[in-house]
């Protein structure tokens, strides 16, 4: 209860403070992309029950001559790129964390195609809410491997509290700062996750 409470302050008073950034972005996607100005895709949260994530959008809708969409690579945009980058992309995420769906802290949601290739031990990430950022965000994002990433998420299930949450966020802060470790859990910028090996 104590850490839905907080992630309402949080998301609520962020959505806030933030509203001139927020708006400034969307009329950048506008005038870059066209709309919609926000990217939505299903994604697995707590006990694997599928919501839909907000985030801004970051690529254009390019198709090829057989109308099938380009790669995300030859869709992503500059100014996609940059908010990739300075994870602005993902303050939209705020209003999953009001609905429910999301905590501010908790292992990424990731995307729904994985979830038959987890592991019994991997599959325990979704025992929490999936969050903005996570333990596993501030311990090398992309650098580490996925068991190794997995592993963290563990590890938060195991001993979150609000104490480790508000020493993540921080954390995230400066992370988001040095622009380091970045990775978008959509598989740019990041091998995607196959299974584990037998």
């Amino acid at each position: 209860m104590l850490k839905r409470i907080f992630d309402i302050l949080v998301s609520f008073s962020a959505l806030i403070i933030m509203s001139p950034i927020l708006l400034i972005i969307c009329i950048l996607i506008i005038n870059t992309m066209g709309v919609p100005v926000f990217f939505t895709q299903e994604r697995p949260g707590k006990n694997g029950k599928i919501f839909k994530i907000i985030k801004f959008r970051t690529m254009l809708n390019d198709k090829d001559s057989n109308g099938e969409m380009l790669p995300d690579e030859q869709r992503l945009t500059k100014f996609g790129t940059w908010l990739r980058n300075s994870s602005l992309d993902e303050l939209p995420e705020l209003l999953n964390v009001l609905k429910g769906d999301m905590s501010i802290v908790g292992p990424r949601p990731l995307l729904i195609q994985y979830l038959p290739l987890y592991s019994d031990h991997q599959a325990r990430r979704h025992e929490v809410l999936p969050g903005i950022t996570g333990w596993a965000q501030i311990n090398g994002r992309n650098s580490i491997t996925w068991d190794e990433k997995f592993n963290l998420d563990i590890w938060y299930v195991d001993h979150h509290n609000l104490f480790i949450d508000i020493k993540i966020i921080l954390k995230t802060i400066l992370k988001v700062i040095d622009k380091s470790g970045i990775d978008d859990d959509l598989g740019v910028g990041q091998d995607k996750f196959t299974g584990n090996e037998k």
